[in-house]
């Protein structure tokens, strides 16, 4: 009954939502007055269908209709391979380079990832809370929720070589000034593109014929007076030989401050009020009538505190001060310790209580967004060695560097300390021989203790050399484009101030020997152990601190080559009783490439991560195994694979009248053999009809999309990440585990069905400048590439399912001997649908004034997104609505400008819907069912959305000088808390603003 309760509530949110949305379009729109102009605006911002532009068409956005680019070929849009001018019938969406600047971003990035349709992409706001991902800083888009590796980024049409073993690409490093517009595809795209493009295509388009000078520079600052940017681009074109020879040279330098990490407790950075430790209490009881988890503010957890606690036995609730003092512990919920772990009146199976003493939670001790600074450099010559035809090569050298922490100190939240310890007070001594024991378990958040920092170095090395051009054979037009690409990627984490635990156990157990307080191990003493007081705020000596936390830390050094050959053809080779039959078609090869070392104390110790003067062998550590750090266990590995693939794509106009309109039907279709997995099929098949009704044109497209598994996914070496307060339900306790996320070469690729169907409005005579389209979509992927978390691996063995009892421990008496495997199989199907909805309107001279007024308006609906495990006895999971994630019901982007020849100002909102923050959970307070892994019971399940404003303008000091602004978020909001069940920090960065209202100001020059 409870689950019909859900279902029901979400359907009048969803409803509701759907009404509200509408409203909104028709609110944002009713401001364009009917039959203002009766002329057809020149850079009217739009969904772009066409495939061609040229200086008379439209359709392309901003400057880019106004400055066509005057090169050997036409612009080709990304929705098709084929350079004649026809409507394609997959959706478009094209931003120019005067709404990337009106944007005014320090990373372009940042602008492309607010469109409704890119869900899940990645930036320097995501990822700060880990030490092993090594993707922090790293800008990659994701359209659909379906995640960046099922997202192909472009550069001018071509591969990229990938910023991490995923293989994707990261923005950073693109020469950004050159950028005039980015398409962005939201639509399978694999037998045009090839592998990846199964949620659609962002290509970014350069000026490879730019002319003079052009600068920009910027800085920033939020209202809490941190993430302090300032950006520096210059770019420079030259046109030689009577315009054969082009040269083009840009730079960038980009700094961006970051927000820091909070400090134990709830404090935040820059004095940040909204973090509340909010937290899913597990009151790990399943059947009693009430719900298993609970919505809480100020979690607090009670096995460990900031100085230390004794967590079990019964010395259980004695706490220490920072001067080491004894002192009984603030216990939340009017809890009290037990003797046997537990706290009366609290919640068990995460070891949470409410309130109460927080001063040792962790959760705020992440930094909001990683420290970046990014340096660009891009060149390229270019040569036409007959009319309409180049060679040219580029070259892009770029890096950017990355710094956050992911937690402070050290949390070990279950330690055995000896009674006999050198440090322990001594009515601590007298309190244990009182109770009978030699020994007690001990929490601590090590707070005096230096924090981890996680630094990253991507540097990225680019080589382009090609030809392009037309020929005629038989009285009709071709074009070709032939390049080779050569990529290398050189990629280095590296972790200070991270814990060898085993020395930090040495280390703790303390003992007076010849009248000198030192580590009891004689192996460990041997080795250079120091001693440290844990019971208390003591800062360990200098000796001390390069023996737990050595100056040569974690590192992963990771090289990525990728080579790439590509030779395409268009042309019409017949004319037909409604036009000229297109085609296109070409072949490419590829190969991919990865190798990774790490440090011998994370990889273990082999030929590849020998040990060294830097890493000496140490007899307390497991050379075998490795993992000995804390976290940031990186392991050695490499993997390769090749790709051959060709590929026809035609397009048949099917009539063109007056009195029924102008139809074409596209097709496409792309065999690809991969190394690794053998040979697979893509293909595409679509159309559009331009109606009689005026400006009205339906389109529609079904087809088959590809994603061959990445290197990571097959050759992964282990990655190895550190899960504090993770939950055992055997023991119904918590405890900390290693999550091992290793590769499986065995992987196939993924296969997707994608049809999307559309009506499109465009710039009828009855309201000029008018723009308005509607698309459904609709993808099934099946084969997905994905895993389990360890917690459901978990619970399912708990709940009786054997076959995923086989792969975690949870008890071990080894030293950092818990862990839990998780490993990719192509198990899974997802399902996805919605609408997409876009409106545009110019008003030119508005009400008399000089200038025009441009409204613009894009939502995504998502009405499903249906996960399944593929796995007996796991549930189908429907992740639209839960914004603890990517994909929420609504998510909107609206823009209204008023520019002329002196000024201009842009308004921007940004909405999401109120969501869950799961449809798994049932929702109840009483009278509850039992409560399972796959529908676990809860008695609050609502998440709210959130409005931004951003506010913009800019003055023309001369017809070469700008000067800008730009305020982001003016209203401060503040994001809602996204809880989980362990300290983490409750926020979720792939949908909410975490860094407050920021300010920018800067000055553009083009001469």
């Amino acid at each position: 009954m409870m689950g019909k309760v859900l279902r029901d509530r979400r359907r009048k949110t969803r409803a509701y939502d759907n009404v509200t949305s509408f409203a909104v379009l028709a609110a944002l729109l009713a401001s364009a007055p009917a039959l203002a102009q009766q002329q057809t605006p020149p850079n009217e911002p739009q969904d772009q269908t066409d495939t061609t532009a040229t200086p008379a068409d439209p359709g392309i956005t901003g400057s880019t209709a106004a400055q066509p680019e005057a090169s050997p070929t036409e612009v080709v849009v990304t929705g098709t391979r084929i350079t004649t001018g026809f409507n394609a019938p997959t959706p478009t969406t094209v931003i120019g380079e005067d709404q990337l600047q009106k944007n005014a971003q320090p990373n372009i990035f940042n602008a492309i990832a607010q469109l409704p349709s890119l869900q899940g992409s990645t930036g320097a706001s995501t990822g700060t809370f880990s030490t092993s991902s090594g993707t922090q800083g790293l800008s990659s888009f994701s359209l659909r929720g379906l995640g960046p590796i099922r997202t192909l980024t472009l550069l001018d049409g071509q591969r990229v070589v990938g910023a991490n073993v995923t293989g994707v690409p990261d923005i950073s490093m693109f020469p950004q000034l050159l950028v005039k517009r980015v398409d962005v595809v939201t639509g399978g795209a694999s037998a045009s593109y090839g592998s990846d493009a199964v949620g659609g295509v962002v290509n970014f388009i350069t000026d490879t014929r730019f002319e003079g000078f052009k600068a920009n520079v910027q800085g920033g600052i939020t209202n809490y007076g941190d993430d302090e940017q300032v950006l520096v681009q210059g770019a420079y074109g030259t046109a030689l030989l009577d315009d054969r020879l082009h040269l083009i040279v840009s730079g960038e330098f980009d700094h961006e401050g970051g927000v820091g990490a909070g400090n134990f407790g709830t404090d935040l950075a820059g004095g940040r009020n909204w973090y509340r430790a909010t937290t899913l209490l597990n009151t790990g009881v399943t059947d009693n009538g009430l719900p298993q988890f609970n919505y809480r503010d100020y979690a607090q957890p009670y096995q460990y505190a900031l100085y230390g606690l004794i967590n079990n036995g019964p010395l259980q609730g004695i706490a220490f001060d920072q001067n080491g003092t004894p002192y009984n512990f603030n216990y939340g919920s009017g809890g009290t310790p037990t003797g046997t772990g537990r706290v009366t009146n609290c919640y068990p199976g995460n070891s949470f209580c409410v309130g109460g003493d927080l001063s040792g939670a962790p959760g705020s001790g992440a930094s909001l967004k990683s420290e970046l600074e990014r340096l660009n450099g891009f060149g390229r010559i270019g040569f036409d060695f007959a009319e309409d035809n180049e060679v040219y090569l580029t070259v892009n050298v770029a890096q950017v560097k990355t710094s956050n922490q992911p937690s402070p100190g050290y949390n070990r939240p279950n330690l055995t300390v000896q009674c006999a310890n050198a440090f322990l007070p001594q009515l601590v001594r007298d309190r244990c021989a009182a109770a009978g024991i030699t020994q007690f378990n001990f929490g601590t958040s090590n707070g005096s203790f230096p924090d981890p920092l996680v630094r990253t170095d991507r540097r990225q090395y680019r080589f382009v050399g090609g030809l392009k051009g037309k020929f005629d054979i038989g009285g009709s037009d071709w074009t070709y484009d032939a390049y080779y690409e050569h990529g290398i990627t050189m990629s280095d984490i590296d972790v200070d101030d991270i814990v060898l635990q085993n020395r930090y156990v040495a280390a703790t157990n303390a003992i007076t020997l010849n009248g000198a307080v030192v580590c009891a191990d004689p192996a460990a003493r041997a080795a250079g152990c120091q001693p440290i007081n844990i019971f208390g705020g003591f800062a360990p000596s200098a000796a001390a601190l390069a023996y737990i936390t050595p100056e040569n830390g974690p590192f992963q050094h990771t090289k990525l080559t990728q080579d790439v050959a590509s030779l395409n053809f268009s042309g019409a080779p017949v004319e037909l009783w409604a036009g000229p039959l297109s085609v296109a078609f070409g072949a490419e090869y590829r190969r991919e490439y990865y190798r990774v070392r790490a440090d011998p104390y994370g990889a273990g110790v082999m030929d590849v991560s020998p040990n060294s003067p830097e890493y000496p062998a140490d007899p307390l550590l497991n050379a075998d195994q490795g993992s000995n750090w804390a976290a940031g266990n990186y392991k050695n590995g490499s993997g390769k694979y090749d790709v051959y693939e060709g590929f026809l794509e035609v397009n048949l106009p099917l009539f063109d009248s007056p009195s029924i309109g102008r139809a074409n039907l596209n097709a496409a279709g792309r065999g690809t053999h991969y190394s690794t997995s053998g040979t697979v099929w893509a293909w595409k098949v679509g159309g559009t009809w331009d109606t009689p009704l005026e400006g009205l044109r339906l389109r529609a497209v079904t087809s088959r999309d590809v994603r061959a598994p990445n290197l990571s996914e097959l050759f992964a070496a282990p990655t190895v990440t550190t899960v504090p307060n993770f939950t055992d339900p055997f023991r119904n306790r918590a405890v900390q585990i290693f999550q091992n996320t290793i590769g499986n070469p065995d992987l196939k690729p993924e296969i997707a069905r994608n049809t999307e169907v559309g009506i499109v409005l465009s710039r009828p005579s009855w309201l000029p400048g008018f723009s308005l389209s509607l698309d459904y979509y609709n993808i099934k992927l099946d084969g997905v590439v994905s895993t389990l978390s360890p917690d459901q691996i978990v619970r399912f063995c708990f709940e009786g399912n054997q076959a995923f009892c086989g792969g975690f421990e949870l008890n071990s008496p080894v030293q950092g001997g818990n862990y839990v495997n998780v490993q990719p199989f192509n198990l899974a199907s997802w399902k996805t649908s919605g609408f997409d909805i876009e409106a545009s309107y110019q008003w030119t001279q508005p009400l008399g004034l000089p200038g025009s007024f441009t409204v613009r308006a894009l939502g995504t609906h998502v009405r499903e997104f249906l996960v399944n495990a593929g796995i007996a006895g796991v549930a189908t999971v429907d992740q639209a609505g839960a914004n603890t994630g990517a994909t929420p019901d609504w998510k909107w982007l609206a823009v209204q400008t008023y520019e002329n020849d002196r000024f201009s100002l842009t308004l921007q909102e940004r909405w999401f819907s109120d969501g869950v923050f799961g449809n798994q959970y049932v929702v109840c307070v009483s009278d509850c069912p039992v409560s399972t892994g796959n529908n676990p019971t809860i008695d609050y399940n609502r998440m709210k959305g959130a409005f931004y404003l951003d506010i913009g303008g800019s003055y023309n000091v001369t017809k070469e000088v700008t000067t800008f602004f730009k305020v982001d978020n003016v209203f401060d909001h503040d994001p809602a808390p996204s809880p989980q069940t362990n300290t983490g920090l409750d926020v979720n960065p792939a949908l909410y603003d975490t860094l407050g209202r920021i300010y920018r100001l800067g000055v553009r020059m083009r001469f």
